[in-house]
């Protein structure tokens, strides 16, 4: 079994999640605690309250924390074989910690921080992000960066599979956007519910703090790969500062980062946070013969810890 991690990012946020982990394990509930007292209130008590998990100063905390305390879960259970790691955008932050480049401590201070600069920016400059389903990523490209040679301000964001790109930016700019993707054949277009347009220039305020954020930080060394959204290239200790500060303002290449790790011969795939999120990206990307598991509460944890036993024999 050669492993790869993927890390929940925001959007899979809900109200209740983390619940029954933090009652069954405790390791889990461990890391949670530890997180309270850096963030300074509740995480546990947080994470079940329905309006505040929605907002970014508080979900991204929650959701870094979560992710962080399961992959150090499963860790402990046996889960050693893990080859490659992969979180999407704020999921990096805990793909990082699970390899060792960050320390849980420093994730979660740094991410407290990236949340309220990027709620911040959001309430101030306002966006809108919309998920373009076609697998013509050329043309949907092409047709953005046409409205952006009229001043327009309207980016691709987020390239989730090789038919599924968000474009974002100022709502009205997004709005004719997809006018024009409905014009050029588009079917199928699903707004998300963000209050920034994430992953695009709107984010520059909230990308130069970040950059001051890290200024200071230390690194360690990865024990596995995990690789950037951003460069689509493997961390290092030498690129985590700048990679990190330019992931706020560029776009992801969650699919391409993920054809890699299959190309390297992941033959397992464990989603790790708090919704099957990654997992259908990856039922699009990654062949059959890959194994797929979500792991996002005590069942289904209990369920891949019992495959793990299956394989040791």
């Amino acid at each position: 079994m050669k492993v790869g991690l993927l890390f929940n990012g925001q959007g899979s946020q809900q109200a209740g999640m983390g619940a029954d982990l933090y009652e069954n394990l405790p390791g889990y509930k461990a890391y949670i605690d530890k997180a309270s007292a850096i963030l300074g209130y509740d995480l546990n008590e947080l994470d079940q309250d329905e309006e505040k998990i929605r907002q970014t100063q508080y979900a991204q905390p929650a959701i870094v924390a979560m992710d962080a305390a399961l992959a150090a879960s499963l860790k402990g259970a046996g889960l050693t074989n893990v080859v490659a790691g992969l979180g999407l955008s704020l999921g990096e932050y805990p793909a990082l910690v699970a390899n060792g480049i960050l320390t849980f401590e420093q994730a979660i201070a740094l991410v407290k921080d990236r949340g309220q600069y990027m709620q911040e920016v959001g309430d101030k400059n306002p966006g809108k992000m919309v998920a373009v389903l076609d697998d013509n990523q050329d043309m949907i490209v092409e047709v953005v960066e046409g409205l952006q040679k009229k001043g327009l301000q309207v980016y691709p964001a987020n390239f989730n599979t090789f038919s599924q790109l968000v474009i974002g930016g100022v709502k009205a700019d997004v709005d004719q956007a997809v006018e024009a993707l409905t014009e050029a054949g588009v079917k199928k277009q699903v707004e998300l519910p963000v209050v920034g347009a994430f992953h695009t220039p709107l984010l520059n305020e909230a990308s130069e703090k970040m950059a001051t954020r890290l200024a200071g930080e230390g690194f360690g060394a990865g024990a596995y790969p995990v690789y950037s959204n951003t460069t689509k290239q493997a961390f290092t200790a030498a690129t985590v500062k700048d990679t990190l500060t330019k992931q706020i303002v560029s776009p992801t290449y969650f699919a391409q980062c993920l054809q890699e790790i299959v190309d390297a011969g992941v033959d397992t795939l464990v989603e790790i946070g708090p919704a099957a999120t990654l997992v259908k990206f990856a039922k699009k990307i990654a062949p059959k013969e890959v194994t797929k598991y979500t792991v996002t509460d005590f069942a289904s944890y209990q369920k891949i810890v019992d495959a793990i036993n299956a394989e040791k024999g």
